[in-house]
């Protein structure tokens, strides 16, 4: 039988922090009191073969019109019948990656960003896996790979950079054939600055965002 792995001090520090909302990110996007629509995402951290930690990704499915080969944490919208939003993050996570709900402990709940593209308050669920089980893809139309990725090689400078769409600049990660840019970055870049995990990287290193995760209805907006 596997030994199950304690959370690491930097998760659990981070779970404990009632200050995460004084963030200048999180300040900046709380969203209006009463925001009807709402969704969750499940930020899976979990023991790595080599004493580290390592996070679960989702990469959307290539063929989507929207978000295509975009990544991202399991998650989604909350339904009538979920048990708030960590109900909803355990049951998203089954559904798309055919994660066991009864083996994750759920640290925290951070506060709700707004996403203004499509209009939710999303709550990211910050757990633990002691024993890190099967999972994988339960739909491939919707969902292309599902990958448990090493928290040090995102934390490697090497792997990060500003991402670059007309306008747009936000923070990035490539790791091995993974892009991860937009909200899941910029969450995933704030949480390791929160741990006090990050190390310095060159945000002056711009490179546009590659053909395979640029949606049918954003070319014309990166000119």
């Amino acid at each position: 039988m596997t030994t199950p792995a304690p959370a690491p001090p930097w998760l659990t520090a981070l779970a404990a922090r009632t200050d995460v909302g004084a963030h200048p990110w999180f300040a900046e996007f709380a969203p209006a009191v009463g925001l009807g629509r709402r969704s969750a995402v499940l930020m899976l951290f979990g023991p790595d073969l080599d004493g580290g930690e390592d996070v679960v990704l989702t990469e959307r499915s290539h063929t989507l019109r929207s978000h295509p080969g975009q990544v991202s944490f399991p998650g989604g919208r909350l339904d009538e019948g979920d048990d708030g939003s960590v109900g909803a993050a355990l049951r998203e996570a089954e559904e798309e990656v055919g994660l066991d709900p009864a083996g994750v402990e759920v640290l925290a709940t951070l506060p709700d960003l707004y996403l203004t593209p499509s209009e939710n308050a999303v709550t990211p669920v910050l757990a633990w896996w002691p024993v890190p089980g099967e999972i994988g893809v339960v739909d491939r139309g919707e969902v292309e790979s599902v990958v448990r990725v090493r928290v040090a090689d995102l934390l490697d400078p090497a792997n990060r950079f500003t991402a670059v769409f007309g306008p747009y600049r936000g923070p990035a990660f490539e790791v091995g054939d993974l892009y991860v840019w937009g909200f899941t970055a910029k969450l995933l870049g704030t949480v390791f600055e929160l741990a006090g995990l990050e190390r310095p990287w060159d945000e002056g290193d711009e490179r546009p965002l590659p053909d395979r995760v640029i949606s049918p209805w954003m070319r014309g907006l990166g000119r």
